[in-house]
This record gives C-alpha cells, sequence and structure tokens, in this order.
C-alpha cells in the first residue's frame, strides 16, 4: 500500500537500560531526519541500586523528564511545518520493566509518601531479586494441572513480571496495600501520553504480556486466580485488576493528550501507538526475516526471531524467553532468547581496569572518565584483535548476571580459568569477547535443535557498530556471516514503523518494513582458520558451564 504525496513524520522513542533515544523519520522514506538521546539522572547518579544485591530500580521521574528533554531537543531545530506533519509516535522500552500503581494508574514512587520508596519504582529488566519467586513458579508450574510456563520456554525467569511483583508484595507491606495494580513501562508510557492510565481500560501490550507475563490464548489470558492464590494468597484477585486481552504493536493506543501535546510540542491529533519491548521493535526495524536471527546487542542481548503461525504453532521450543503470536510481527510467532550480560560484561571489566585510576583522580569530571574508559576499551579491542587464537587459551564463561538462555538460571556466575602469569589485559579481554560469542552459540544451537532453523544473523546496537574484533569473533565462533544494521538507531527505528502502521499510513508492518528500513552497512564473514579452533574451544566452555551447573546442583 502505497502513502500520500503529502509530507508525514513519525517519531520511534527507545527507553533502553540508561538513556532514552527519539527518532525523527520521514514516514515514506524512512530517512532519519533528526534524533535525540538523554540520560536517566537518577540511574545515571547510581541512585536505588544494589548490585551486589542485583536490586536494579528507575524513577518514573527518570522516564519522565528525560522524554521531556529528549523531544525537547528533537523537535528545537524543526520548522512549524515540519512539526505539524508529525503524524504518531510510538514507544519501545525494556522489559519486563514492572512498576506498582494505584487505582489512576500512577506508580506509587509519584506519590508523596512513596518517592524515595526503591520498591515503589518501576523494576528494570536486570534486577534479580526474585530468584527465590522464580524458582516457585517454576516448582508449582511443573506440578500443575496446566504448565503455565509451556509458551515461556518451560523455565520463568527471575528477570519477568510475575516473580518481580511477588517479591515486592513479600518484601513491602507498605507498598503491598497501596498497589492496585501493576503496569509494564511498556504499557505506561503510551498511557500516559494518551491521558489512559486506568489498570483495568489501558491497552496492554502483546509483546510484554506474552513473553514476560505468561499470557496466552490457550490459557485465557494470565495465568489463572487458582494458580496464582497456590503460588501466594498475596496474588489472591489480582488477575482481575490486571488485564484480559492484548494488543499488537502495529494498532493505535488513542491520540496525545492536550497536557502532553502542549508540554511535548507536538501536534494535538498525533497517533500513540501501542509499545513494546526495545528488542522487538529493533528486529522490526532492522528488518527481520523469517526464520532470520537478529541479535539486538546492548547491555544484554536479545535475540529475535520469527516464524510462521501455520507451522510452528503447536510447537514447543525449551529453553528461550518465549514464543508468542503477534509479539514481534502480527502474524507470525515472535521467539525471543538472549544473554543477560554481553556489553555489561565488558562493562564490569573495564570498571575492575579503572578502579586504581579513579581512586587516585577522584575529581575528574564524568566526561573525563568517559573518556578515559572509551579509551581503554578502544586499546583492549586493538591489542585482542592481534593475539591468535589457540587451543590452549584461557576460558571464561558470561553468566555474570546469571544465565537467560538456553535454559533460564540466574544464579549462574561468570566463570574464567586457564589464568596464567602471561594472563595480561587484551587476552582476558579477548577472553571474556569469546565468552559471550560462545554463549550467542549455544543459543542458536538451542534453535536448531528445537527444529527452528536460523537461516541469516543480523546485529544491531552499539556494540556492533563500536567493535570490529567482536563482531569478527561472534562470526567466527557462528561460523556465519553477520549483517550490520546501517541504522545507529534500530528500536527507534523499529517504533517508527509501528507508528507508520498504526497512524494508517501502511497497511501492515511489513510494507513499512521494506519503505522504511535502512539496509546492511557491511558484514563479517568468519575466519576460517579461527573456525576450527572456537569449535574445540566452544566444547572447552560447555564442559566448564556443565561443571559450574553440577556444583551450583549441590
Amino acid at each position: 500500500m502505497s502513502i500520500s504525496n503529502q509530507l508525514s513524520y513519525v517519531i520511534g522513542m527507545d527507553f533502553g537500560t540508561d538513556s532514552v533515544r527519539a527518532l525523527l523519520v520521514d514516514a515514506a522514506t524512512g530517512k532519519e531526519i533528526a534524533n535525540a538521546v538523554h540520560l536517566y539522572p537518577r540511574w545515571n547518579a547510581g541512585l536505588y541500586c544494589n548490585a551486589l544485591q542485583s536490586q536494579f530500580r528507575q524513577h518514573p521521574l527518570d522516564y519522565l523528564e528525560s522524554m521531556e528533554h529528549c523531544l525537547s531537543s528533537l523537535l528545537k531545530d524543526l520548522s512549524k511545518e515540519v512539526v505539524q506533519q508529525i503524524i504518531a509516535l510510538s514507544i519501545a522500552t525494556t522489559g519486563s520493566t514492572p512498576v506498582a500503581v494505584n487505582r489512576e494508574g500512577t506508580p506509587l514512587a509519584l506519590l508523596p509518601n512513596f518517592k524515595e520508596n526503591h520498591n515503589a519504582m518501576f523494576i528494570l529488566w536486570k534486577d534479580h531479586s526474585a530468584s527465590a519467586e522464580a524458582q516457585e513458579i517454576n516448582q508449582l508450574a511443573k506440578s500443575w494441572k496446566v504448565d503455565f510456563t509451556k509458551y515461556s520456554g518451560g523455565l520463568y525467569s527471575s528477570e519477568w513480571f510475575w516473580a518481580k511483583i511477588l517479591y515486592i508484595l513479600r518484601t513491602d507491606n507498605e507498598v503491598a496495600t497501596e498497589a492496585f495494580s501493576w503496569v509494564e513501562h511498556s504499557d505506561w508510557m503510551p498511557a500516559i501520553l494518551t491521558g489512559n492510565t486506568d489498570p483495568l481500560l489501558m491497552k496492554r501490550s502483546r509483546c510484554s504480556a506474552g513473553h514476560k507475563a505468561m499470557w496466552h490464548q490457550d490459557f485465557s489470558g494470565l495465568p489463572s486466580s487458582e494458580f496464582l492464590n497456590a503460588l501466594d494468597p498475596k496474588l489472591a484477585g489480582i488477575r482481575d485488576r490486571l488485564y484480559h486481552q492484548t494488543h499488537t504493536s502495529d494498532k493505535a493506543v488513542g491520540t496525545i493528550s492536550g497536557e502532553w501535546a502542549t508540554r511535548l510540542g507536538l501536534p494535538i491529533d498525533l497517533i500513540v501507538g501501542v509499545g513494546a519491548i526495545d528488542a522487538h521493535m529493533g528486529a522490526v526495524g532492522a528488518d527481520i526475516k523469517p526464520y532470520t536471527l537478529v541479535k539486538v546487542m546492548g547491555t544484554s542481548t536479545c535475540d529475535m526471531l520469527i516464524a510462521p503461525q501455520e507451522k510452528h504453532e503447536n510447537q514447543l521450543i525449551k529453553g528461550i524467553c518465549g514464543q508468542v503470536n503477534g509479539s514481534i510481527t502480527p502474524e507470525m510467532i515472535g521467539m525471543e532468547a538472549g544473554q543477560s550480560a554481553f556489553g555489561d560484561l565488558y562493562e564490569w571489566f573495564i570498571d575492575l581496569l579503572s578502579f586504581p585510576l579513579k581512586q587516585l583522580f577522584p575529581n575528574n569530571s564524568i566526561e573525563e572518565q568517559k573518556k578515559l574508559i572509551s579509551s581503554m576499551l578502544s586499546e583492549l579491542n586493538k591489542q585482542a584483535l592481534q593475539i591468535p587464537v589457540s587451543l590452549q587459551d584461557e576460558i571464561a564463561l558470561d553468566w555474570i548476571n546469571g544465565r537467560r538462555t538456553p535454559d533460564v538460571n540466574p544464579n549462574l556466575t561468570g566463570w574464567i580459568t586457564g589464568l596464567r602469569l602471561g594472563s595480561d589485559a587484551p587476552r582476558l579481554f579477548k577472553t571474556l569477547v569469546e565468552a559471550t560469542a560462545f554463549g550467542s552459540k549455544a543459543i542458536v544451537n538451542r534453535f536448531e535443535k528445537e527444529g527452528i532453523p536460523v537461516n541469516e544473523v543480523l546485529a544491531t546496537g552499539g556494540i556492533s557498530k563500536k567493535s570490529p574484533f567482536v563482531m569478527q569473533t561472534l562470526a567466527d565462533v557462528l561460523n556465519r556471516p553477520i549483517k550490520i544494521v546501517r541504522s545507529d538507531q534500530t528500536c527507534a527505528l523499529g517504533a517508527a514503523m509501528f507508528a507508520a502502521t498504526a497512524s494508517g499510513l501502511y497497511e501492515n508492518i511489513k510494507a513499512a518494513q521494506e519503505a522504511m528500513n535502512s539496509g546492511f552497512e557491511q558484514t563479517y564473514l568468519p575466519n576460517k582458520t579461527n573456525v576450527a579452533v572456537y569449535e574445540k574451544l566452544y566444547e572447552k566452555y560447555l564442559l566448564l558451564g556443565k561443571l559450574q551447573e553440577s556444583n551450583f546442583a549441590n
């Protein structure tokens, strides 16, 4: 379906782990007109988090304030005529990132009594506080008459909706008393912008509900009240205060409210689309096709794949993060896998190396510290690239923030083995990069073992652009070409595609992808010499993983 000759623009917003990004796109061509980024101030100051306890919380004001700053920056140099031609906006967020809300749908942290209570804030995807609760969900599901985890890879994670809210209900009586319902970040942002924050009426994303809250048509929605009550009486009645229906992201939530149109300087008839998880929209922005694996590479990775419903609807894929009809593109089964730490593993190593410098020069500005870290990372990449791959290399596990897939287990940890006096910083960095590549290989192998072919691999995200060493290592370990998506803001671009579709400019998301995709800027090809060595090193990685799992089980 072709769109009208009149110029139309759409905005895609991507609320990531550290910042929000906004992208203004020509809806007819996908040309990126303007972009802006704004860091979350409280998050970047380290507030409300405790990494040793796997506690990572974000204040709703970080989202609201950063959205205003970001959109103000995006629009400041545009003419009034261009602004009036902005017809739609859609939003991608990290997930699962839920929050407790009152009857009006206001996050409790926005109320005076809870403004500094981290349990009343959004619980970020990487928060693993709820490991015990996830384990209880898995144990009950396996003994229940219906296994509500069967479309979630057969295992439920502490990164997801039910485990997180149960943990908060058990640990904070004040929040438990005041919480009428719970809302995912991807649902709250469109609700705020349209003024439809009633938890019983707001449109909920199929993406978040299916992958993170065990929603499925076969269950008539969410897990049954009987199951939830058996899990913990604190969950009694909560199913009726959540939702029954879900919506794909090609649909509109509504139009922007007058208040937010004025605050943001946007047209009063702007369409707001149904939200989704950032990586899922990123897969669309990367121009995902059936049996294409899209790696969205950032602090973690999300590996996205779509497959025809008629071929795989009755097939259960073990050990992934869910298979949901319509979660990525409306007519396909969306499948998600990934690694809990990817860029986070590299950042941990850089923090370790830079600790003495930070102590010696405590008065350095944040910008000076960032320049130092950037230069260290650049040098490590450069030197690691020169180290030959051998069978005597050190081996590491990439599970520094637990294992997401295959077979979720948040309690597993990172290991480094084979250390010698010659194991210097570049060699250890090389080992950590290889570990993340081995983790990626395990995901590809699991898909194919479960009967889901992986025909090609696409990569997007900061790491895919900034580190040729990481990408070449990944191509060598996977023994596959890897195409790098041209756009620097693929998640926001995918959100823009959904905005264009929700507004009615395109008949479906496939048509929007064909018109608006950015193409690819380069392809990494496997180095056959390294491929043979990595096949053997990968076997060592698997053995090391089995050893840790055996120790953990004991």
